[in-house]
């Protein structure tokens, strides 16, 4: 008969053949899985290192091109707005330092700069859609009045009016009925403007907002803001909308502008961050002028880097 001494001894028996066994093997297999995991780290090492120089070199790349686009801009834009006036109209969310570039870039190529309006979140805001609807029909009744028009459409017509003009002859000036309208907006606190602003422009260019807008009215947001930048080109001799490469993103302004019927109407740059964007700003006035819009940049829906073929200067 077997006891329980023996039940013991095989038991221990057994646990220790699978430590035995554990051991044994752990040794074994060190070598090559230590030997694995370092090739493998160093692999990731080397990789990481290459990243580095890559992305170093990508940088000095970037920055050598924008002091080539700073050194030759003068050159490439050079009497391309001759004769021409610009407005700058900035969105809610739009970027100042685009403006502050854009202005010396413009003046370089011989145009003049009007001024700058800024759209304020209260013209967007729902609860002012009535508001300004009566704001607006008060000051052009029956302005552009159809049956499909939407108070955003035309509100952008009567504020158009007020800044810009297709007819060069009339650039720089400015009568009561437009001082009026300006002054109208402003006191209701939907815009602001430079105190330098005078007269109507022929050209203008809208800075998109630098993000997507958010919340639950984003759409209708950009709605309107399509429909003043719909209005400026019907009353100008061409409109361009700016940014950087964000407001071309999903749900940005750019971007859902590029989607829409305004696009045969109104340019797009979403480069207008960098020197070389804001040499196409220019460039893109050139196809406007000639009755054309594009789509110029790195985003998704653009027509190339900047219009193909270049247009010429002073033939527009």
């Amino acid at each position: 008969m077997i006891d329980f001494r023996y039940h013991l001894v095989s038991i221990l028996a057994v646990f220790l053949s699978l430590a035995i066994g554990l051991v044994l093997g752990a040794n074994a297999l060190r070598g090559p899985v230590l030997s694995s995991l370092q090739n493998q780290a160093a692999g990731l090492h080397t990789a990481n290192q290459k990243l580095r120089a890559d992305s170093t070199q990508q940088l000095a790349q970037i920055k050598g091109e924008e002091q080539f686009a700073l050194a030759t801009a003068p050159q490439i834009v050079a009497n391309r707005l001759k004769n021409e006036s610009v407005v700058f109209v900035q969105t809610p969310g739009g970027s100042q330092s685009i403006y502050e570039q854009l202005v010396p870039m413009i003046q370089k190529a011989g145009g003049t700069v009007t001024g700058e309006v800024t759209i304020q979140n209260k013209f967007l805001a729902d609860d002012q859609l009535e508001t300004l609807d009566a704001l607006t029909k008060g000051l052009k009744p029956g302005v552009t009045d159809t049956a499909d028009i939407t108070p955003y459409d035309r509100a952008g017509a009567v504020l158009a009016g007020a800044l810009v003009t297709n007819q060069p002859s009339k650039a720089g000036q400015g009568d009561e009925s437009n001082g009026a309208v300006l002054s109208a907006f402003k006191s209701a606190g939907y815009v602001t403007a430079s105190e330098n602003l005078r007269g109507r422009a022929t050209l203008a260019v809208v800075i998109a907002p630098s993000s997507p807008y958010t919340g639950q009215n984003a759409d209708g947001d950009n709605k309107a803001l399509m429909s003043l930048a719909g209005a400026l080109d019907g009353a100008d001799r061409g409109t361009v909308m700016a940014g950087p490469s964000t407001a071309a993103q999903d749900g940005g302004l750019i971007s859902v502008l590029r989607d829409s019927g305004t696009a045969s109407k109104v340019s797009t740059v979403d480069i207008a961050d960098t020197a070389s964007g804001q040499v196409v700003v220019v460039l893109a006035f050139g196809t406007e002028t000639a009755g054309k819009s594009g789509a110029y940049g790195v985003g998704s829906g653009v027509n190339g880097y900047l219009p193909t073929p270049v247009p010429t200067a002073g033939k527009t």
